[in-house]
């Protein structure tokens, strides 16, 4: 299933330019915080303006990320954005290429350890750290028994739930809102 906004991505190369961390982990940056410059991106993630500048230029050279020169107040100060909020992409698209097969492998990967690395990453915080959370956090797994179309459904549902979540007005009511990462798999396994 497609969402209008979210892109879907079918040429190797442009998956190339994702299975790299400090890409991906740029990507992210910008869908957390929005549109920022190089050197904000530079500080947020430890690394050198030039580190930046060259994968944005990576990025932006795959329309995964655009300038948005309206932002900046003079013409040496760069801001950038996500093209588009969100990406996608069927392996099965690549399957007539063992090369694009295994940049598609490589890109679900670099996914799979970003996302569990974000999870031990909080597990490893202080227990002090951990406590303003309390019982908050959760992790859960359940064995379904669906078919391929219900899967589909499924997915449908969940979407739905988290465009609710993710896509709703910021209530200004003065609470302190942090960033929370969510992810969830559902692939067809044996126990």
């Amino acid at each position: 299933m497609d969402q209008p906004q979210i892109r879907k991505i079918t040429d190797s190369a442009v998956l190339a330019a994702l299975a790299h961390p400090l890409r991906r982990r740029l990507m992210d940056v910008l869908k957390v915080d929005g549109p920022s410059t190089v050197s904000a991106l530079a500080e947020r993630t430890d690394q050198a303006v030039a580190n930046i500048s060259h994968h944005l230029k990576v990025l932006a050279g795959c329309e995964l990320v655009v300038e948005v020169p309206e932002l900046a107040r003079d013409r040496r100060e760069r801001w950038w954005r996500l093209a588009s909020p969100g990406v996608r992409w069927s392996n099965a698209d690549f399957d007539d290429d063992p090369a694009s097969q295994a940049v598609a492998s490589a890109a679900v990967s670099l996914g799979l350890d970003r996302q569990v690395g974000l999870v031990r990453a909080w597990h490893a915080n202080r227990e002090s750290e951990r406590e303003v959370w309390g019982e908050a956090p959760f992790s859960t797994d359940r064995w379904l028994r669906l078919t391929p179309d219900e899967l589909a459904e499924f997915e449908r549902d969940i979407l739905e739930v988290l465009a609710r979540w993710g896509d709703r007005e910021v209530p200004d009511d003065g609470q302190r809102r942090d960033p929370v990462f969510f992810f969830a798999h559902a692939v067809p396994a044996q126990p």
